[in-house]
């Protein structure tokens, strides 16, 4: 595996420095790249169905039908590929590899979402004049519409951030260019470039929605900026939210961002959003159903369980942190019949690298490294895979990334355990929508897999 990995390093490498991910001349726009690419690509497709439609590249078992088909090779995602070991790749960069090359914000040293967007749409790295390029494109489309706001205002605001939200990306359908050509008839060959501007509309938009949610609920006595058009988008989000002056959060939100804007197809957000996108429901649509699905508490809401199990297990161990008193919690906890949260991935089998990479960022902040609860996660992460291993029950003892996410935010003065899923929500919207982007210019069909009941599969059993 180390010289796999090691001989995959060096290509990237050579890549990036060459032919797959060279830098762009700076003069061409997202729209002007993704016409230079397509035609690659559907000429790729075309070549796969017509000389490989019928080759097998797996099976499928009675346990896949029964487990959520969890593993089956059943869908098509250009964006990222999730390895059990490696973990996440996009377009073939890891995520060390992102962080050396895609460009960060002016005067900052993450990298900045619209960069990540730009590499998950395309397949290329932007250029920092292409990156903030980007950025004054959805800054000018960044205010919400006025009926937007109206709604919003008011919802009660006992009602879940997360369902506002998904009821402010909905709504936002009213002004979808991709619904609109469609009732005027267009061709299908030009429906990927009505689903671009929807997408780059929505994700201009998302940070607006999502600081006025928050406002609403958890300040409302607070006055909200304006979208800021010399900042880029999380630099607008982190200003909206009342933390623009906090540049620690902002500067972490923009790696929390790109680390969770895509983790390949599967999972049930990024599933939702192209089987919806699947019956040429608009981007709006389809990505308010993706909502509704990271909102269940098996998806989108783990990081908030982490922070609450983290500080009950602070409350009770008190100053006294050793590992003898991590490792009796942590069999306590599993004694009770719970789950350790921010442990263990459905298709993960090694420590995830985005929890790899929000510990680097910590490492480097000397305030994160004096953080209690930074400092308890840091050590849980160091006891728990053997305890976990003991215990004989998790496929992967290591941590995932919600086992530190929103611990840093909580550090950070961001303590609304139920507003952490709305920020996931703006992260995924980086994929979901750049693969509804290429459902349309591949001419993806509606997905419609096959259903047994158990009746019908035992007599296929059978037979």
């Amino acid at each position: 595996m180390i010289g796999r990995s090691s001989f995959f390093a060096k290509s990237v490498a050579r890549n990036i420095s060459t032919n797959g991910f060279r830098r762009l001349a700076s003069t061409k726009s997202l729209k002007e790249t993704l016409q230079e690419v397509i035609p690659a690509k559907q000429e790729q497709l075309k070549k796969l169905k017509a000389e490989h439609s019928q080759a097998v590249v797996g099976e499928v078992k009675v346990e896949n039908i029964l487990g959520g088909m969890r593993g089956l090779k059943a869908m098509l995602w250009e964006a990222s590929v999730l390895d059990p070991n490696e973990g996440i790749r996009f377009h073939g960069l890891t995520i060390p590899d992102c962080q050396k090359v895609l460009p960060p914000a002016p005067g900052g040293k993450e990298m900045t979402a619209e960069s990540m967007l730009w590499l998950l749409l395309t397949g290329k790295v932007p250029t920092p004049e292409q990156s903030r390029q980007l950025s004054a494109e959805l800054a000018v489309k960044g205010e919400l519409p006025h009926f937007v706001t109206q709604l919003i205002d008011s919802l009660p605001k006992t009602l879940h951030p997360m369902t506002q939200l998904g009821m402010g990306v909905a709504a936002l359908n009213h002004d979808s260019e991709f619904q609109a050509a469609y009732e005027r008839g267009i061709k299908k060959p030009e429906y990927w470039t009505y689903t671009l501007e929807d997408c780059l509309n929505l994700i201009a938009k998302l940070p607006a929605l999502a600081a006025r949610i928050y406002r609403n609920v958890y300040h409302p006595e607070r006055s909200l900026e304006s979208v800021d058009k010399s900042l880029d988008l999380v630099g607008n989000y982190s200003n909206m939210l009342g933390f623009g002056q906090n540049e620690h959060l902002t500067e972490y939100l923009r790696l929390y961002i790109a680390l969770h804007g895509d983790h390949e197809g599967g999972n049930a957000s990024a599933h939702t959003a192209h089987l919806v996108g699947s019956t040429l429901s608009d981007p709006y649509i389809s990505y308010s159903a993706a909502l509704f699905a990271l909102a269940g508490p098996l998806h989108g809401l783990a990081n908030q369980e982490v922070l609450r199990w983290q500080m009950a297990m602070q409350k009770e161990i008190g100053d006294n942190i050793t590992h003898e008193n991590i490792k009796d919690y942590l069999w306590k906890t599993l004694k009770s019949g719970q789950v350790v949260p921010g442990y263990g991935h459905g298709v993960l089998r090694n420590p995830d690298p985005r929890f790899i990479a929000l510990q680097e960022f910590c490492k480097t902040r000397p305030e994160l490294q004096a953080s209690p609860i930074i400092q308890l996660v840091q050590q849980t992460a160091e006891i728990a895979p053997d305890v976990l291993k003991e215990h004989g029950k998790t496929k992967n003892p290591y941590p995932n990334v919600d086992a530190t996410s929103g611990c840093v935010l909580y550090h950070y003065g961001l303590t609304e355990f139920k507003y952490y899923t709305v920020i996931f929500g703006v992260s995924r919207a980086l994929g979901a929508l750049t693969q509804l982007v290429w459902a349309r210019a591949l001419g993806l069909p509606l997905e419609r897999p096959k259903s047994y009941s158990m009746d019908a599969l035992q007599k296929l059993i059978k037979n």
